[in-house]
């Protein structure tokens, strides 16, 4: 049985994306929730990830090719493969359950994109304590004192005397 792999619903604003690579070639095996493929916009770089575990089949859409939200990428083969989700540690177990649950219900829904969580950076090295304030002594009354601005120097002009006819 082939399953359809659709391009997921990558944001409020976008419609479209652009293959960037395909990570599983046809024939490679592939895992629940394992990525396939890489898409890219303008906003969001996404893996989409695999609906079941099975064998990867046809690439529908070619790396490069503009692809609109909800279109066939590619068809996953699961006949004569078990669908099962793939041995997940204990505290992720539950919720890896449902996933494949809710998958497995509706195979024709776009799968979510893959949220990656960042560790947070190490803690600021304690502040250096400042010594204490030093008391401010007051300072005695300054007189201001004149400003002595020089003035220009005058300069004699000539008298220009109008000569008789």
């Amino acid at each position: 049985m082939s399953i359809e792999v659709k391009v997921p619903v990558l944001g409020e604003s976008v419609s479209e994306a652009t293959v960037g690579q395909w990570l599983k070639q046809p024939g490679e095996a592939v895992a629940l929730d394992e990525p396939i493929a890489s898409l890219e916009t303008d906003k969001v770089a996404v893996e989409v990830p695999s609906p079941v575990a099975g064998i990867m089949g046809q690439h529908i859409a070619a790396e490069g090719d503009t692809v609109a939200v909800g279109a066939l990428l590619g068809l996953i083969e699961t006949s004569g493969v078990a669908t099962a989700p793939a041995p997940a540690p204990a505290a992720a177990a539950a919720p890896a359950a449902a996933t494949a649950q809710q998958a497995a219900a509706s195979p024709q829904e776009p799968a979510t994109p893959t949220l990656v969580v960042l560790p947070l950076p190490p803690p600021l090295p304690p502040l250096v304590p400042l010594p204490p304030l030093v008391p401010l002594v007051p300072l005695p009354a300054l007189v201001p004192l004149p400003v002595l601005v020089p003035l220009p120097a005058l300069v004699p002009l000539p008298v220009l005397v109008p000569l008789p006819p």
